[in-house]
């Protein structure tokens, strides 16, 4: 993967340049103490990871978060707590707190790593599997025998027609690996597919005696 580190403090910068060189699968390739100069660095290149400090003296890594078009994964580094959760809303991976250890950094950048193989599964989508991973294994998913998904508490379970899956990768990553042209988000806690549907109306949908609510703000999807 490649990345890059965006702090205003330069030892705080030193400190994530030392952990990356020691994990195998993370290129550190540049780091910034402004913000801005990393904008016109991502403007001309490709990476997939950017380790953001919360608070800098011109823009808070928040904000630069918030004006970036298709971010790449983030993984928040902060000596603050207050901003957990809304680092979280918006898809970061980790949150990092100051001081933080090496087997620590390590397990951010596993989850990242792990995040981007399953993004990068989007290709085999075409050749009508996926792999979704069930404990300590991957788990092969013909795409035609999804019935539909549902997200349960910290797993999302993928109904097939002889058995069910459960994963722990979150609903919304699984629905990034499932073409949009086979695949419809119906409410925040289902996916189905649409050749499946046996019929529906305004406030649900019928995968054979399975009924499936339509959320609120699902109502004006297309379903064919």
């Amino acid at each position: 993967m490649i990345a890059i580190a965006i702090d205003d403090e330069p030892i705080a910068l030193e400190i994530i340049k030392s952990h990356a060189s020691k994990v195998p699968f993370v290129e550190l390739k540049e780091t910034f103490t402004d913000a801005f100069a990393a904008i016109g660095y991502l403007q001309q290149h490709q990476v997939d990871l950017i380790f953001l400090d919360i608070k800098m003296p011109d823009i808070s890594g928040i904000d630069f978060l918030k004006s970036l078009n298709n971010p790449p994964m983030i993984i928040f580094t902060t000596a603050y707590t207050e901003h957990a959760v809304q680092s979280f809303e918006l898809d970061a991976v980790d949150y990092l707190l100051k001081p933080f250890s090496l087997s620590r950094f390590l397990k951010a950048c596993n989850k990242a790593h792990e995040l981007h193989n399953l993004r990068n599964q989007k290709q085999e989508t075409k050749i009508g599997y996926i792999f979704v991973k069930d404990g300590y294994e991957q788990i092969k998913v013909e795409l035609d025998e999804i019935l539909y998904v549902e997200a349960s508490g910290n797993y999302t379970q993928i109904q097939l027609k002889d058995k069910l899956i459960s994963s722990r990768i979150t609903i919304n990553d699984l629905a990034d690996l499932l073409p949009k042209t086979d695949f419809i988000r119906c409410h925040r806690a289902f996916i189905v597919p649409k050749n499946k549907i046996s019929k529906f109306d305004r406030s649900q949908i019928w995968i054979g005696e399975k009924i499936i609510p339509i959320g609120a703000t699902y109502t004006g999807i297309q379903l064919n």
